[in-house]
């Protein structure tokens, strides 16, 4: 026997032995990999088809809420027109028609959009009609707030009502703030009523203001919105009298 020959083989066998278990586990991994991905397949298959990620399932409202980026109204679809507001002897009016339109279609025949705030306060605004919605949602929940919170109990012994000007300061912040998160309410809002005396009592002074999408606000004796302040508000200024009674503020 040659040991040179022998030892050769052994080292040939040994190098075999050492790449077959090599080669054994490579594809023992390459199997497990094999097995894993097909098992991560068909958990994604189940939850698509229980209503996962895919574009025909079902939208979650949890999961939609948290990742759906924040949307805001880009211009209004449902709208009512012009609104205006007149001030006469011992009193403050406004006047508005109930059609809402859809785009160009007249869709909403019966559409209040005057809308009394308390006691002393009364509210019209022209535009979007879902936003006019907001904004009487959000001011009845502050005049309720303030009933509540009063110290009597009783509607005649209250003084605590936000009086027409403390309304329209309000919006004004509200419509500000709205328009500097980009995100206005899409609304020419007029604020009509009664000022407040320094002991709480209503003033027999009328008080009219306008405030508009973006926060300008201003008091006049007459205010139109909408087309109405291009075709109502000029002849109104012609025919306005500061002495007028209701009968006459009425008829014009």
């Amino acid at each position: 026997q040659n040991p040179k020959v022998d030892s050769t083989t052994s080292s040939i066998e040994h190098n075999a032995g050492s790449n077959s278990n090599k080669h054994y586990r490579t594809t023992r991994f390459v199997s497990t990999i094999t097995d894993l991905l097909f098992i991560l397949l068909l958990i994604m298959s189940l939850s698509l088809q229980s209503g996962g990620t895919s574009s025909r399932a079902l939208p979650n409202p949890t999961s939609s809420t948290l990742s759906a980026p924040a949307q805001a109204t880009t211009r209004p679809i449902t709208t009512g027109t012009s609104v205006l507001g007149v001030k006469y002897n011992g009193g403050v009016m406004l006047a508005a028609d109930t059609l809402c339109s859809y785009g160009s279609l007249a869709k909403y025949k019966n559409a209040r959009r005057l809308l009394p705030v308390n006691s002393r306060t009364l509210v019209g605004a022209s535009g979007e009609y879902s936003d006019l919605q907001s904004i009487s949602d959000l001011l009845r929940r502050n005049a309720l707030e303030d009933r509540c919170t009063a110290d009597s109990l009783y509607e005649e012994e209250t003084q605590s009502e936000e009086c027409a000007k403390e309304v329209w300061s309000y919006l004004r912040a509200v419509m500000y703030n709205r328009r500097n998160k980009m995100n206005p309410l899409w609304n020419d809002v007029v604020v009509a009523g009664f000022k407040q005396n320094a002991d709480g009592t209503t003033s027999d002074e009328p008080f009219l203001g306008v405030v508009d999408k973006i926060g300008t606000a201003y008091e006049d004796d007459i205010l139109a919105t909408g087309f109405g302040g291009y075709i109502a508000l000029p002849l109104l200024r012609e025919k306005y009298s500061a002495n007028m009674e209701e009968g006459e503020a009425r008829a014009l």
